[in-house]
């Protein structure tokens, strides 16, 4: 399998095949820019390639939320730009439709709530791969 991983989400199916693919990817608070004119999110991020999972791979990626009408931080300050957040899940919480949160989780119980209008969001791989040195792991709970 080559090139760069695209993809783009206009409802919940197609979000949890984008929040599969940014799990366990890393970024810098800084790397967060919500544009409140344009109504869209950006995050700029390092995301493992689970494709490839046996490779440790890591690659930039650039993933946007848009029809954003708020967003609101939860576990972290947007003034310590050189944090970093490690990615766990993207969910939609459905309101009155098409309208809803989406909840992106990051370990730490950080977390980042945009209130939508409906769901659009793209994730674009941005260069070439580099090898990291392990795959993320998570705690089993116990039996």
């Amino acid at each position: 399998m080559t090139g760069e991983l695209r993809l783009m989400a206009m409802d919940e199916d197609d979000l949890a095949v984008i929040s599969a693919h940014t799990q366990d990817a890393v970024l810098h608070v800084g790397d967060m820019l919500y544009q409140p004119k344009e109504r869209r999110f950006i995050l700029a991020l390092h995301r493992f390639d689970w494709v490839r999972a046996g490779a440790h791979l890591r690659v930039q990626a650039g993933l946007h939320f848009e029809h954003v009408r708020k967003a609101a931080l939860h576990g972290f300050c947007q003034d310590r730009a050189e944090d970093i957040l490690n990615l766990l899940s993207i969910v939609f919480v459905p309101g009155d439709a098409p309208s809803g949160e989406l909840i992106l989780t990051f370990s730490g119980g950080c977390a980042v709530k945009l209130d939508v209008e409906c769901i659009e969001a793209r994730l674009a791989d941005l260069g070439p791969r580099w090898p990291c040195k392990h795959t993320p792991e998570h705690e089993r709970p116990a039996p």
